[in-house]
């Protein structure tokens, strides 16, 4: 029954994430509401419903989120604005949660040490709901404002999780001192994050992962060796892992690019999971008692305390006026928040109000109000940069630039044995021969370089991308294949697909039309429109 119910929820959250885009909602919103409905009906029993399980998967969820939001950032683009982002992730993370506190102590008449946890517990932004909307609505923002809030959002959970653990300790009454808790979790989260990326690449240039599987399932085990090490020695698990991700992430290695497409779906379901349990495990009678002072903070947090922290941060950097305006509205609270909400509901700390539905508030009412409203105040301030792609700050984008290599292999019958390069006709003006493999050796070609029989000539082009979800696809037709020796327009295809190059077991090229036949052994290039 367990299972039957998480397959439910994901598909329902899968498609929540496609009815998002177009009712212009953020996706993270609906898991909430999903979360929600699925507790009221309690469908789920208490293995699932309950703290202990929810601040595990909670954890488990930050840690692959933090060590994607590093291994997602492209660093070249972030470097500019690298000063800007750490100081807005340390800083104005303390200042934010100051401010929070003043209010909470002194407007909402909270115990002042309470008011310290709540403001250390939302004072980050979530790096999976500023890379959602950033993503989906291609927000390309100028003065390079989107790297600032990727690298911002995706390093300054460590901070407030060091600043909840200081809070908890003030409120448990532990003796720990405050300035050696925070050396050792900046010492070790910087130190073990650089020490493990070396590591790790140490040994994928002197291994070769043949299976993209295996790789997938090695990094992420560094990367959860990488927290778990660094919790040990007291350090910041969370700051390790996003050190380790934004290191390995801009190195090449074998198997990089489908190590990219794992994480971005596996981190999208962590999302899922994070956001559903938080609507699972509330109440709604204590959200609707909470939801008025949530409201209250958030408010105060989008309109005082994170402007306050970013103008006040960005002022020595002279940061256009527009520019600070939608930084500050870019805070949005999310996952990072819940996972420290959860974690204070299963600590010692006895606290008089109810954290966890507040948080719930706050994260509800940012998703909602700063979600949807992020791409419209970029818009009014004129921040949106038409000129080129959000995309490019990600690790996964693929330059329109980049080279695709193939090989052509000169027999006994080609036309071009005896003929120099220089003499060789392309049609397409785009190719080049930048080597030639003679017998196992490369040579560099001239324009005088004999091509000889046997030679394997080396052809690089520009590489194709489409951004539009067209694609090519390659069969290779078997004997008892149904399109062996049919004639394409007999054959059952979809009316979105097309037969655009047929190539022959002898090496021939055919392109194709209606009465053009295919053979066995063939491959049949197929384009999906």
């Amino acid at each position: 029954m367990e299972v039957l119910l998480v397959s439910i929820v994901i598909i329902l959250a899968v498609l929540a994430n496609k009815i998002s885009d177009k009712i212009g909602l953020p996706s993270l919103l609906l898991f909430i509401v999903l979360g929600i409905i699925f507790g009221m009906t309690g469908l789920f029993d208490n293995k699932f419903s309950n703290f202990v399980v929810g601040e595990k998967i909670a954890s488990i969820s930050l840690i692959a989120i933090m060590f994607y939001g590093g291994f997602g950032t492209n660093w070249k683009m972030a470097r500019p604005v690298a000063r800007e982002s750490i100081i807005l992730s340390t800083l104005g993370v303390f200042f934010t949660a100051v401010f929070i506190t003043i209010f909470c102590t002194y407007i909402l008449k909270f115990d002042i040490r309470e008011s310290f946890l709540l403001g250390s517990v939302v004072a980050s932004t979530d790096a999976a709901s500023v890379f959602s909307i950033l993503r989906s609505k291609n927000l390309n923002l100028k003065y390079n404002s989107a790297s600032l809030l990727e690298v911002e959002s995706g390093s300054n959970d460590p901070m407030a999780y060091m600043l909840t653990i200081v809070a908890l300790s003030l409120i448990t009454g532990s003796e720990v001192s405050v300035f050696r808790l925070i050396f050792t979790q900046f010492f070790f989260g910087i130190v073990n994050g650089v020490i493990m990326s070396y590591v790790l690449m140490f040994i994928l240039r002197r291994n070769s992962f043949e299976q993209d599987g295996f790789l997938t399932i090695f990094v992420f085990a560094i990367t959860l060796f990488t927290y778990a090490i660094t919790n040990q020695l007291n350090g910041n698990g969370y700051l390790a892992v996003y050190i380790f991700g934004i290191i390995i992430g801009n190195k090449d290695f074998q198997g990089k690019r489908d190590l990219v497409h794992f994480f971005d779906g596996f981190t999208g379901l962590m999302q899922i999971a994070v956001f559903f349990l938080m609507g699972l495990l509330s109440s709604m009678d204590q959200l609707i008692a909470s939801f008025g002072v949530a409201a209250i903070i958030m408010i105060f947090m989008t309109i005082v305390a994170r402007p306050l922290a970013v103008f006040g941060l960005l002022a020595p950097f002279r940061s256009p006026l527009n520019q600070k305006i939608v930084v500050s509205f870019a805070g949005l609270r999310g996952a990072a928040a819940i996972a420290f909400a959860m974690m204070v509901v299963m600590s010692d700390a006895v606290i008089s109000m109810d954290i966890f539905h507040i948080v719930f508030g706050i994260c509800l009412l940012s998703s909602f109000v700063q979600g949807s409203f992020l791409p419209w105040i970029s818009k009014k301030y004129d921040m949106i940069d038409d000129t080129d792609t959000v995309l490019k700050t990600f690790n996964d984008y693929t330059e329109e630039g980049e080279l695709n290599f193939i090989k052509v292999l000169v027999d006994e019958k080609s036309k071009q044995v005896g003929r120099t390069v220089g003499d060789l006709d392309f049609e397409l003006n785009n190719l080049l021969i930048p080597m030639i493999n003679r017998n196992g050796t490369p040579i560099i070609p001239k324009g005088d370089t004999e091509i000889l029989e046997g030679d394997i000539i080396v052809l690089s082009g520009e590489a194709y991308t489409d951004r539009t979800g067209s694609e090519l696809k390659e069969y290779i037709i078997t004997n008892d294949d149904p399109w062996a020796n049919k004639q394409i327009k007999d054959i059952n295809i979809s009316n979105r697909e097309l037969v655009v190059i047929i190539r022959r077991s002898d090496g021939e090229i055919v392109v194709p039309d209606g009465m053009t036949t295919i053979y066995p052994n063939d491959s049949v290039i197929v384009s999906n429109i």
